[in-house]
């Protein structure tokens, strides 16, 4: 009896966990691998897209803080939560940022491999021609008594007609034939990629070099490219006040048109300009035509109206022709309110402020005044006068277009006056001061704009234009050709097919091109006769 002993099998060894380091790079390279997806790229632009929506929808506190400050008024409960939320600072929020930052990745993860395959594609020379060429999209065959080296002579001219790049082979099944073009297509992808890479960077460059502010300018009055001559201003990480251009900006006169419906048809503002202390220039600017002087641009982004008063006190002393601008409320009706403030009284330590409303063509209704005009017809301000201690001095801040309402609350500012008047009226206080509502001048709302990646990002745009026609317009085509001995080894059968991308109907174009080849190879048979090889037998 023969006992069979099993031996005992070992267990396989289980591979070696990787460590701490290798899963931490595995994981690092799975989120490269995701965030450069052609995909995420085109989710992170659709993404940047919507974030930008409510920068237009929204006044932005870079190109108005009024507008702004209006909507605050308008929505007292919804404004601070949108404020929280970074709306009114779309384009500087950390939201913003974080997108633009992954696309910018993204972007480059996809572009530079991208770019360089295709130049590895360019210098290489065109694929071989696949074994069954009748599987391809497009394909035929040719009969044709030529022998077979001068069927894809006559192949190779029309293609290189037709720009194609040609390369001849001997391959395993016979000589054949390969030939590509549109290369461009591809390289138009290449190039919309890099240049909308370099649209982002322009834009990443402006914000960090670029600084922008924001003014009133009454008329007859100017202010300097300094930050501290501002109402608001932004500026950029790595700007130096030194390097500010030195231009100096002055308004001689705002003017409004309209149209008949009261409607806004344009503004301009003739304005002097030039460096402090120099001869200066003259010009005109527009909404649409800035002033661009010295790599920085001026624009004119509202207007609105600067009540002149004049104000005598009992000791003879007087204000004469002092003015502030007052915010537009309506835009409709240029209807404003604004406020003049006075800190230093002769002969007294108290303060004056006048607040009030002023209408352009103004109507009482109700016994209240409203405007009813956009155009200064029949000027008319609603004012408010107060005395007492304004807190300038108090270091804390407040508007300088309306009086703190909270100096009133305290009893520190006492109303001491009011009055509805038009242009030459005047009133008069309880101490014997009288103010004198002398007449109105017009301002403009300045924004002063540096941007150094602006022609940057022209450029940028226009080569995205030109990438994205070359993908749209241009086809990667290919073709190949295969001669082999015809049936009995009688004349020559050309195989050629084709492969196009990026077309959806590419029967036509091949159809030309067999056509043109059969026409080709028809003439070529007529030219060069076969010579017989039957010989006659000489008659006996």
């Amino acid at each position: 009896m023969t006992t069979t002993v099993e031996r005992p099998t070992e267990s396989p060894t289980p591979p070696p966990r990787p460590g701490p380091l290798a899963q931490v790079g595995t994981t690092l390279l799975r989120w490269w691998r995701q965030l450069t997806a052609m995909r995420t790229a085109l989710i992170l632009l659709f993404l940047l897209a919507v974030a930008a929506i409510p920068g237009s929808l929204l006044p932005q506190r870079s190109l108005s803080q009024s507008q702004v400050s209006g909507y605050f008024a308008e929505h007292p409960t919804l404004a601070p939560v949108l404020d929280r939320l970074f709306l009114f600072d779309v384009f500087a929020s950390p939201w913003f940022a974080a997108i633009y930052l992954l696309l910018f990745l993204s972007l480059i993860g996809c572009v530079v491999p991208r770019a360089i395959e295709h130049a590895r594609a360019v210098v290489a020379q065109p694929p071989p021609a696949p074994r069954h060429l009748h599987r391809l999209p497009e394909s035929t065959t040719l009969d044709s008594p030529l022998p077979a080296g001068a069927t894809l002579d006559v192949v190779e001219e029309e293609l290189r007609v037709r720009r194609f790049r040609v390369v001849r082979r001997e391959g395993e099944h016979g000589p054949e034939l390969s030939a590509e073009k549109g290369f461009l297509k591809e390289t138009g992808n290449v190039v919309f990629h890099v240049a909308l890479l370099a649209l982002l960077l322009g834009l990443a460059g402006g914000k960090m070099w670029g600084y922008e502010g924001s003014i009133l300018v009454t008329e007859g009055d100017r202010f300097c490219n300094t930050f501290q001559q501002y109402d608001t201003y932004s500026t950029g990480p790595l700007v130096d006040a030194a390097d500010m251009a030195p231009l100096c900006v002055g308004l001689e006169d705002f003017k409004a048109d309209y149209e008949e419906n009261l409607t806004a048809a344009s503004f301009t503002a003739d304005i002097d300009y030039g460096v402090a202390g120099q001869a200066s220039r003259n010009t005109t600017i527009g909404v649409n035509s800035p002033l661009r002087e010295d790599g920085v641009r001026v624009y004119t982004t509202g207007h609105g109206f600067s009540p002149v008063f004049t104000v005598s006190f009992p000791n003879g002393d007087a204000f004469t022709d002092v003015s502030a601008p007052f915010l537009p409320s309506d835009t409709a009706t240029m209807a404003s309110q604004g406020a003049l403030k006075l800190p230093d009284v002769p002969g007294s330590d108290d303060q004056l402020a006048l607040e009030g409303f002023f209408a352009p063509t103004g109507s009482v209704q109700g016994g209240v005044l409203t405007s009813v005009d956009p155009r200064p017809l029949d000027p008319q301000v609603a004012l408010f006068v107060y005395r007492g201690y304004l807190g300038l001095d108090s270091g804390l801040p407040q508007s300088v277009y309306s009086v703190d309402q909270t100096q009133i609350d305290r009893g520190a500012l006492t109303e001491v006056g009011r009055a509805n008047l038009s242009v030459g009226e005047s009133t008069t206080l309880d101490d014997g001061t009288v103010i004198t509502f002398s007449g109105l001048k017009q301002f403009a709302a300045m924004q002063l704009n540096h941007d150094p990646g602006q022609v940057w990002v022209l450029g940028a745009s226009i080569a995205v234009l030109v990438g994205l026609l070359g993908m749209l317009l241009l086809r990667r085509e290919r073709v190949f050709a295969r001669s082999t001995a015809g049936p009995d080894g009688a004349g020559t059968v050309l195989a050629v097919g084709s492969l196009t991308r990026g077309s959806a109907d590419t029967a036509p174009r091949f159809t030309a091109l067999t056509d043109d080849v059969t026409a080709a190879l028809a003439r070529r048979d007529a030219d060069h006769p076969r010579t017989s090889t039957t010989e006659e037998n000489p008659s006996s």
